[in-house]
């Protein structure tokens, strides 16, 4: 019985907590595997952002809310490659109730040659004076990609040649990247006499539209597909497939977390069966020990996924260095707490034995 004094269940908490010393190594074993899957999970929501955001960016920076593309074929869905629109819809998007202003903007591949050396790039053709265009542009002249320019020495003035002919580019923008290729902004007149325009008008009509804007209507009056900025981003097809992909890593690691945990938790409660018939033996609360043995879960959780999750924040900081990596507070913060509350049902789980647990076996067991 617990010394005079102290709650009538504090022993069960003494035995909780004497459970993690004595058996220091067998915690530390399960905080380090822990760590690990944290650690994984995290920089893996490091690279799904980082990637993504090589994929998105160029897109997700135009500022615009809606997107209208070119009606489908039946059956298949809205896709970047595919669509195509006429400055007759944008003109006519353009004058929508609700619409504050749209941007016809082109979209193609195509190369960029300095000095007898060949770059790839995508080529945005929009408007110079439009919202689209990161900074006022003229015919004749680009902006590039700010890493693009780093990486190949160029600098605001250079003359580079494009689809035959020369361009002086004029300025560097930040984070302007698509489907993993730098862009390189151009005038949409340049645009449309790149040989890989292919004789398109536009690939896509970007708008700016307030509460009043009917999408369904505007749809419909200008056979377009118009979608929200989610709905265009999924129309990049590098974006979709990759994430899915890395997202789908990351829910197996975590329903694996679950089950080591809940493996782990097992085999303890079996080891320390007599113990926790003992406390129901002298009147410790199932109820007690269900609370107080997912204590002994909540910290080992928390000590191990927080300490991956820390790694994690520094090895990213250095990954970012040579891989697209891109650590935010939520990347962080969500794994930490699902593997946290992951772990627990598994534990919960396991630690349906307690229940059941008969305080006759303490007292057979010790005769």
């Amino acid at each position: 019985m617990p010394p005079k004094g102290v709650p009538r269940h504090a022993g069960s908490m003494f035995l909780s907590i004497r459970d993690l010393v004595f058996a220091k190594g067998r915690f530390a074993l399960m905080s380090v595997v822990l760590f690990l899957i944290s650690l994984m999970v995290v920089m893996l929501s490091g690279l799904t952002a980082g990637l993504g955001n090589q994929s998105i960016a160029a897109i997700k920076n135009l500022g615009a809310n809606q997107f209208a593309f070119g009606a489908p074929a039946e059956g298949q869905s809205l896709s970047f490659s595919d669509s195509q629109v006429t400055e007759r819809q944008q003109q006519a998007l353009a004058a929508t109730p609700g619409v504050d202003s749209a941007a016809l903007i082109g979209i193609a591949p195509t190369r960029i040659t300095v000095d007898g050396r060949d770059v790839s790039a995508s080529a945005f053709g929009v408007d110079g004076s439009s919202f689209a265009a990161p900074v006022p542009l003229s015919a004749g002249h680009i902006a590039v990609d700010r890493t693009l320019a780093e990486e190949n020495d160029w600098s605001e003035g250079r003359t580079v040649e494009m689809g035959g002919r020369q361009f002086t580019v004029t300025a560097l923008v930040d984070d302007s990247l698509y489907s993993h290729q730098p862009v390189v902004w151009v005038e949409r007149s340049d645009w449309l006499a790149l040989p890989t325009a292919g004789g398109s008008e536009g690939t896509v009509v970007a708008m700016r539209t307030s509460s009043g804007f009917d999408a369904a209507s505007a749809a419909t009056a200008t056979d377009t597909s118009i979608t929200d900025q989610s709905g265009a981003l999924n129309a990049i097809g590098s974006y979709t497939s990759e994430r899915s992909s890395l997202l789908l890593m990351q829910v197996m690691l975590l329903i694996v977390s679950a089950l080591v945990v809940g493996a782990f938790f097992t085999i303890w409660t079996i080891q320390r069966g007599q113990d926790l018939a003992v406390l129901k033996a002298v009147g410790a609360s199932t109820g007690y020990l269900l609370r107080d043995a997912l204590g002994q879960s909540l910290i080992v959780l928390t000590l191990g996924a927080g300490l991956g999750s820390l790694a994690a924040v520094g090895l990213g900081s250095i990954a970012s260095q040579a891989v697209p990596f891109t650590l935010t507070v939520s990347g962080t913060l969500l794994p930490f707490f699902a593997l946290i509350g992951l772990g627990m049902l598994g534990a919960a789980a396991a630690l349906t034995r307690i229940v059941s647990v008969d305080p006759l076996t303490a007292l057979n067991s010790a005769r």
